[in-house]
């Protein structure tokens, strides 16, 4: 099992409806462990995953509220386990009641830290991108200007 990319924006409000296990349910429609597995569609979705496939990985999960991402999935997997060994200070995982019976100040705090780790991934992930973009342009200018003739066939 391994993590991948996170998910794009556009489903930042989409995940946020994700509290709801019937929403997460819902998300395993194409899910390649169905029965006789410890990764039931089910048994994901309760533990907050929502399936978000790839052609190529069509097992890839993301929890709606740290974010995690894993694929790799193994029929004796257990969602809550792996879950809980890569993101043990998950808020949903540390959750003590059912998402449908928080109060509405529960609910804000909890989605404030569900924002600000959105936030956070994100962020990190532009400026990982803008650091790769600076070294090629780096890269590109050492090429370009260097005094070395054979580089430099201008």
């Amino acid at each position: 099992m391994s993590e991948c990319s996170s998910a794009p924006f556009s489903t930042l409000h989409a995940y946020g409806e994700m509290y709801s296990f019937e929403k997460r349910l819902q998300t395993f429609s194409d899910w390649p462990f169905l029965e006789d597995c410890e990764c039931t569609p089910e048994r994901m979705a309760r533990a907050g995953f929502v399936h978000c496939p790839s052609q190529s990985e069509p097992d890839v999960v993301c929890c709606f509220f740290c974010l995690k991402e894993l694929e790799g999935w193994e029929p004796h997997d257990d969602p809550w386990l792996e879950h809980m060994k890569r993101s043990p200070r998950c808020g949903f995982l540390t959750l003590q009641k059912d998402p449908d019976t928080l109060q509405v100040i529960e609910f804000f705090r909890l989605e404030q830290e569900r924002l600000g780790t959105y936030i956070r991934k994100m962020g990190g992930q532009k400026i990982s991108q803008f650091r790769d973009e600076v070294h090629l342009t780096r890269k590109k200018l050492l090429t370009l200007f260097s005094k070395d003739p054979a580089r430099n066939p201008v």
